[in-house]
């Protein structure tokens, strides 16, 4: 391959120029070593015409079919799934020293979906080869004669190109850096805050102490009304792990986003993803959880939102690889059923129409923002509205409207669910007849409640309480030895219980005939 000219130069840039003020097509690459201009023009969603302007001599037809074969590989990659028609332009002196007419004609790549077109103007073909060029793409050039007017224009011509690839480059930079990521490393700091109050406070890991700092917990939700859950959730995580992985991925994800939206958006897209995230747990799901994937989830679909508006700047920086991580983290939460792919799924789509709520920076569409804000609404009223009937007349809201009942001493209340809880379900019988005794114990119905403790002890002889509350029983009737020998099997049970041990010492210090 030989040196480039100043007539090749010029030509190279001439044609540059007319194509992208004419006739509409984008500079995307210029790589003045190997004297290389890309241009491209999208036609609709599906066509791609790229124009591949080549200022270089080859001096053998296998050199040249080398160099289509490379462009073929690369193009492939970076075009899948797009219809795409190449105009490979050779600006020489000379042509290559073997035949090569059959590389004029035209190539289709074996998928079928990217055709090249080749065009070799020297300075014994330029003429033959621009009448064909004009065919095809309608180039007017004008030459000159003029060397000191040549390299004049040249270089004018360098310089616009590189100035509007320069733009396009700034832009793009722009498109990342319009906030700061203050909001990401405040929500890092809260979460890692509440994880070592937790720890310090009995520990992350033990479900009642979970419920009690604001953990996603159904019934809790629907019977005291408690929806701050939806949110306090999203900054509790069960575990070490759990928090760093979220963490992690909020540390990387965050950034991104709020770069885009810039910070009030970033937060309004968290929070609304992390509320999805949580109602659709409590829709989809009866545990205890926790953890802000929900949100971060949502971080996801705000970005895939963004590839919506910037679907090349998307795929030329990180559009696979987050679609690649979407699809990996559902199919492993479908896959382990300790994941909450509820709150996941519904975080992403949250995130998505919370995105297109608040919109991207630049992007003014009333349209869009009234139709995500609709959807949005719509699709948290109706998660709602399933996950309340659903849940509702389920053991675990049974039992705890019975615990409910008992703060609030409805006892009568609580006798009549439990006994309809005891005869609609197999789960949690030791539990609903613990609550259904204490209420016949409160309201002096010994038998009955005599009756239920009997029937747990059978069912599980290893809650100090029910021996406790029997030996109760038993004194009230003055069954003494039966109280004395009850109360000594929770004493074994629960040595260190206050109100057991009271009771132990008083009845072994005294003798009842």
């Amino acid at each position: 391959m030989g040196n480039i000219h100043l007539e090749q130069e010029y030509i190279q840039y001439s044609v540059a120029h007319h194509l992208i003020t004419e006739q509409q097509f984008e500079i995307m690459h210029i790589d003045m070593i190997n004297h290389e201009l890309w241009l491209k023009k999208v036609a609709n969603k599906r066509d791609v015409y790229l124009i591949r302007l080549v200022a270089r001599q080859f001096h053998w037809k296998n050199h040249l079919k080398n160099d289509l074969l490379h462009v073929f590989k690369r193009l492939d990659y970076v075009f899948k799934r797009k219809n795409v028609t190449i105009y490979n332009i050779y600006v020489a002196t000379h042509s290559p020293v073997d035949s090569f007419d059959r590389l004029k004609r035209p190539i289709h790549a074996e998928n079928q979906r990217m055709t090249m077109h080749l065009f070799y103007l020297d300075v014994f073909t330029e003429n033959i080869e621009m009448d064909r060029l004009n065919k095809v793409l309608n180039i007017s050039f004008v030459p000159l004669q003029n060397e000191t007017d040549k390299l004049k224009t040249t270089q004018q011509l360098k310089y616009r190109l590189s100035a509007l690839l320069n733009n396009k480059i700034k832009q793009e930079k722009n498109v990342f850096s319009f906030g700061k990521p203050n909001f990401t490393y405040i929500l890092i700091a809260m979460n890692v805050m509440m994880f070592l109050f937790m720890t310090l406070n009995g520990g992350t890991t033990d479900t009642v102490n979970l419920i009690k700092f604001g953990a996603k917990y159904n019934p809790a939700i629907l019977i005291d009304g408690e929806w701050w859950r939806l949110i306090t959730s999203t900054f509790i995580h069960i575990g070490f792990i759990h928090l760093f992985m979220n963490m992690l991925a909020l540390f990387y994800l965050g950034q991104v986003v709020e770069r885009i939206y810039g910070s009030w958006r970033f937060i309004v897209i968290y929070f609304i993803a992390g509320i999805g995230g949580s109602l659709s747990s409590f829709a989809f799901t009866y545990h205890v959880s926790a953890g802000a994937s929900g949100a971060i989830f949502g971080l996801f679909g705000a970005i895939l939102f963004f590839g919506i508006y910037y679907k090349e700047l998307f795929f030329k920086t990180m559009g696979m690889n987050i679609i690649f991580l979407v699809c990996l983290n559902v199919t492993i939460g479908f896959m382990l059923p300790a994941i909450d792919n509820a709150a996941h799924l519904g975080g992403l789509i949250a995130g998505f129409l919370g995105a297109g709520v608040v919109h991207l920076p630049h992007k003014k569409s009333r349209s869009i923002r009234l139709l995500a804000t609709m959807s949005l609404i719509s699709i948290l009223t109706i998660t709602f509205l399933y996950g309340a009937s659903k849940h509702k007349g389920t053991p675990e809201y049974d039992w705890y409207l019975t615990n409910h009942y008992l703060e609030n001493e409805a006892y009568e209340e609580t006798i009549q669910l439990t006994t309809k809880a005891l005869e609609s379900y197999d789960e949690l019988e030791a539990e609903f007849l613990f609550q259904r005794s204490f209420a016949y114990l409160k309201l002096l119905d010994y038998h009955s409640a005599m009756s239920d403790l009997e029937r747990l002890i059978e069912i599980d002889p290893n809650i100090p309480e029910a021996h406790y509350n029997l030996a109760l029983i038993y004194i009230e009737i003055q069954q003494y030895k039966q109280a004395k020998e009850t109360i000594k099997k929770a004493y074994d049970l629960h040595p260190d219980d206050e109100l057991i041990k009271g009771m132990y010492k008083q009845l072994h210090q005294e003798t009842y005939n």
